[in-house]
């Protein structure tokens, strides 16, 4: 079996920055579930995600997992799979891309005009708010003001932009937590929303 493999960092402006992904193009092979899983842990990555084409022109199956297993969405990885897409020639450089997926239809459009924006549109995850987990301010190291909770993730707000970016999580801590991934954010100066990536923990290799 061989299979075109990629690695791509989303978010990125320079080489070595951004969210890094694994991107497996199965058109002429496909793996099993057991080796979905067994590629994703080989290439330790938060994400891998596995693309498998459609009849429909712009249509592919989106899979991702993690290094231990399968989730139901990840935003970092489908914007990468649609970058490998557009770059390998398997989309066409001005058309959209419908995935897909154990979360609904998504699609990916690059915007008009120069530039590598690229507009996503996903289902909306809106939290309710709840009780901290104990664990919860002792393993980011900061308490958060409000905590709130969607089908998959906990949401932390804290004081300031900069909490955020002084957090050193304690991810031990933070695997104990009940929740596919846990996200510190705190609106900036500036009125926009600060987030920490690092704090996306339910996706980290265990």
């Amino acid at each position: 079996m061989t299979l075109p493999l990629l690695q791509v960092d989303a978010f990125a402006g320079a080489p070595f920055a951004g969210n890094p992904a694994a991107v497996c193009l199965c058109f002429d092979d496909l793996p099993s579930e057991e080796q979905f899983q067994e590629i994703a842990a080989e290439m330790n990555l938060s994400e891998t995600a596995f693309v498998l084409d459609r009849p429909a022109a712009g249509a592919f199956d989106l899979y991702w997992f993690t290094p231990t297993q399968e989730v139901d969405l990840c935003g970092h990885a489908t914007l990468a799979a649609a970058h490998a897409l557009w770059e390998e020639g398997h989309a066409a450089a001005d058309a959209a891309i419908t995935f897909h997926t154990r979360s609904g239809t998504l699609a990916a459009q690059r915007a008009p005009g120069e530039g590598a924006t690229v507009w996503l549109d996903f289902p909306a995850e809106p939290v309710e708010a709840c009780d901290a987990p104990p664990a919860l301010a002792e393993a980011l190291g900061a308490a958060p003001r409000f905590t709130g909770r969607n089908r998959m993730d906990l949401l932390a707000l804290l004081e300031s932009a900069e909490a955020v970016r002084r957090l050193t999580p304690d991810f031990a801590l933070l695997r104990e937590i009940d929740a596919r991934g846990v996200i510190a954010t705190a609106r900036a100066a500036e009125g926009r929303s600060t987030t920490s990536s690092a704090a996306s923990l339910g996706h980290a290799p265990g």
